[in-house]
């Protein structure tokens, strides 16, 4: 299965972005795969965010464009993936050993969320995204 991170989640739903295209057809081909695909649950949340924000670049998405672009997602095949047990502990632990400091945790909980899911893959256009053990990290845009 392979997760997808926040940043195609945003190309993909705005328009104006460079990365649009190339961003909607790495979804749908995920999405098209034979392991089908998938968003963590953080993922959703920070892509909300994002996309909402009153100073987002452009202009903020409403929160129901938001809401039906990630539903469009679950209609063709797309799964959430939720933490697992003990996900507080782990994510805590992973980072320090893996010396992961500041806002790369937000990176480390999307990818232990991914793997907690079922995930084998995390597609996305950050090239500094945290490497965790037992998850290839893909960017499809390349």
């Amino acid at each position: 299965m392979i997760a997808i991170d926040t940043n195609l989640l945003i190309y993909a739903h705005r328009s104006g972005t460079p990365e649009h295209h190339s961003a909607r057809s790495a979804i749908e081909a995920a999405c098209g795969s034979s392991g089908g695909c998938a968003i963590t649950l953080p993922s959703i949340a920070e892509f909300f965010s994002v996309v909402t924000h009153p100073a987002a670049s452009g202009r903020p998405s409403l929160p129901e464009d938001a809401a039906a672009f990630l539903a469009a997602l679950e209609e063709v095949g797309a799964v959430i993936l939720r933490p697992g047990p003990a996900f507080s502990t782990r994510l805590v632990q992973t980072a320090a050993d893996l010396a992961v400091k500041g806002p790369r945790i937000f990176d480390l909980q999307i990818g232990l969320c991914a793997l907690d899911g079922g995930a084998t893959e995390l597609w996305t256009h950050d090239a500094h995204f945290v490497k965790i053990p037992g998850l290839v990290i893909r960017d499809p845009l390349r």
